[in-house]
């Protein structure tokens, strides 16, 4: 009777196991479905990644969403999402987390990014130095006509695509500000409204990630890219000619020309083999090196062309 009751139980277990198991099934480099999270200034090189990808392995799914880079890292960090790209690497306290947890989590630097400074067709300035750019995050430059080359008149008004996003979080590293009270700071809610209004507004400096209106190919970044200037910038303070400015250009960043260049990371939480792998390994060591290449980012591992030379 007892024996019965045991069998019994035991093959209850394992239906209940195998049922659980069949229910949720784990993803694997090409199979199944899971979240992840990005920096929203980085969405149009994550859009063509994460697309190219499904293309590629119809089985694969990613659930994507676009946060402020803060919001990004913290839903990966709670496990909310599986895998997150972002222009920094996890903090001490976050790594802590995953320390307590004693979980393993796996940073990879795939890409050298570039904050583009954009002006209206309608505003005539196009060049700006470092230090200059540091006297007006310094509240010590106010407005256009102080830059020394500066033809606009009225006051530099910086705007940013959220509070808590990491273009903005990046300035104010770069340039060291610790009042923000001094200086004339407008966010919006997205790249694509900074965009929008620096584009109506001819004394705006605006700030967003290049990959927004790099891609030649993207519809959306040549009509994005429209009645727009994109600023060279010189790390000189005297500048002698106009070949000591740099635009956020794919080489340029790649050859560490221009100054306001960061690094890109996805960052992922996964403990097996699983679709985030998949991806990642896509990023490094496929063609997802192009796809960064296209984007107008530099690629940590530039995607390798054989080209074959036929001897007539």
């Amino acid at each position: 009777m007892n024996t019965l009751i045991k069998v019994g139980i035991g093959v209850g277990l394992i239906s209940l196991v195998a049922c659980s198991n069949s229910d949720h099934p784990l993803d694997n480099p090409t199979h199944g479905e899971i979240s992840i999270t990005a920096d929203e200034s980085l969405e149009p090189m994550v859009e063509s990644i994460y697309k190219a990808y499904e293309g590629v392995y119809p089985n694969a799914k990613f659930n994507v969403t676009y946060k402020p880079e803060q919001q990004a890292v913290t839903a990966m960090v709670r496990d909310s999402a599986r895998l997150v790209f972002s222009t920094r690497e996890l903090t001490d306290n976050e790594k802590s987390v995953f320390t307590k947890r004693k979980i393993k989590y796996k940073s990879e630097f795939i890409a050298i990014d570039g904050i583009a400074l954009i002006v209206g067709r309608q505003n005539p300035d196009s060049l700006i130095t470092m230090p200059e750019l540091n006297a007006i995050f310094q509240g010590q430059i106010t407005r256009w006509e102080q830059l020394k080359k500066g033809a606009q008149k009225g006051p530099i008004v910086l705007v940013f695509d959220n509070n808590n996003s990491s273009n903005l979080n990046f300035a104010l590293a770069r340039f060291k500000v610790s009042d923000v009270s001094r200086i004339k700071i407008f966010t919006v809610n997205s790249n694509k409204q900074v965009i929008e209004y620096v584009r109506k507004n001819p004394t705006a400096l605006g700030f967003i990630g290049v990959n927004w209106i790099s891609d030649g190919d993207s519809p959306l970044a040549a009509q994005l890219s429209k009645n727009l200037r994109v600023m060279g910038v010189s790390d000189k303070a005297n500048p002698t000619s106009t070949d000591d400015y740099f635009q956020p250009f794919q080489k340029n960043l790649g050859l560490k020309l221009y100054p306001l260049r960061r690094n890109v990371y996805v960052i992922s939480r996964e403990a097996h083999s699983g679709l985030g792998s998949g991806l990642i390994n896509y990023i490094i060591r496929d063609v997802g090196g192009l796809l960064i290449e296209k984007s107008g980012l530099w690629p940590a591992k530039p995607y390798n062309r054989e080209v074959f030379l036929k001897k007539e």
